[in-house]
């Protein structure tokens, strides 16, 4: 569990900094942010976290999401893993939305990219052992939120692992990668061509398929590019309620898919984890 310090800053009382270890599971360098707030001195806090979209690394919503504010003054220990194993020597793909920066969160089945591309594991059990060993949390308070590709990647990982985080969130997610562009480029490209596998991989899918969350909270940007094509909330809302599943579905009129939406809703969202991390067991 050895890990590389790239960069530290004190910010709002607590510590933004940037980690890298090497992963058993991609087989590459992974890098990643935590925030730690100053609670964190006396006591272990709950944790964030927080998979990002298409093309990102962690450095995107460490530098724009404007989180480390919110998370200072409610104590939450804030985790933003990279998207995708890099390297000369890992897979890649000329467009934006395959290859590396576009993990989209599963454990890729197809060559080449079986042998890197296991970014479900890597979210949901190596680098939660890495967090553990060198930070001072509270695994057992722990909250997943994302955006666009992160948004599918906190929605399906928290189905599939039902009671793993208190709670579940997220900005203009890729609700059914089955029926965009998007997803049925990455899911038969990782998984292959047999589509009843992609269903493990897609939230509308899970749910209508039997798997079921307390809650979720989603905000929509309604002048989001991709809303229509890519994204399609209204399939995770029928979904929902057909199952009795509580979505709180806000559409955001005038905001789009930038950061500039995700940063002037976030504190929202941590405020909404904060409260359930911090209800009884």
């Amino acid at each position: 569990m050895s890990l590389e310090t790239l960069s530290t800053a004190k910010m709002f009382g607590g510590v933004q900094g940037v980690y890298r270890h090497a992963s058993a599971e991609t087989k590459t360098p992974m890098t990643f942010s935590v925030f730690t707030p100053p609670q964190a001195e006396r006591e272990p806090r709950p944790v964030i976290w927080y998979l990002s979209g298409l093309t990102c690394t962690h450095g995107n919503v460490t530098d724009k999401g404007q989180f480390q504010r919110a998370c200072a003054e409610l104590g939450l220990i804030f985790v933003a893993p990279d998207t995708s194993p890099r390297g000369a020597g890992v897979p890649d793909d000329p467009a934006y939305d395959f290859g590396q920066g576009a993990g989209f969160y599963v454990d890729a089945t197809e060559a080449p990219w079986a042998a890197n591309f296991r970014m479900g594991s890597y979210v949901t059990t190596e680098l939660p052992q890495v967090l553990a060993a060198n930070f001072p949390v509270d695994m057992d308070r722990q909250a997943l939120m994302g955006h666009s590709m992160g948004g599918h990647g906190a929605l399906t990982l928290g189905l599939k692992n039902p009671g793993r985080w208190r709670s579940i969130s997220a900005f203009a997610p890729i609700c059914a990668p089955i029926r965009c562009a998007w997803g049925e480029k990455a899911l038969g490209g990782y998984l292959g061509p047999d589509r009843r596998t992609w269903r493990r991989y897609d939230a509308t899918a899970l749910i209508e398929d039997g798997a079921r969350l307390p809650e979720l909270l989603v905000d929509q940007g309604e002048a989001d590019d991709f809303l229509q094509a890519q994204l399609n909330p209204q399939l995770l809302e029928a979904a929902c309620r057909d199952a009795g599943i509580p979505l709180a579905l806000r559409l955001r009129a005038g905001y789009d898919h930038s950061y500039a939406f995700i940063a002037s809703f976030m504190d929202d969202h941590l405020r909404w984890h904060a409260e359930r991390l911090a209800a009884p067991d």
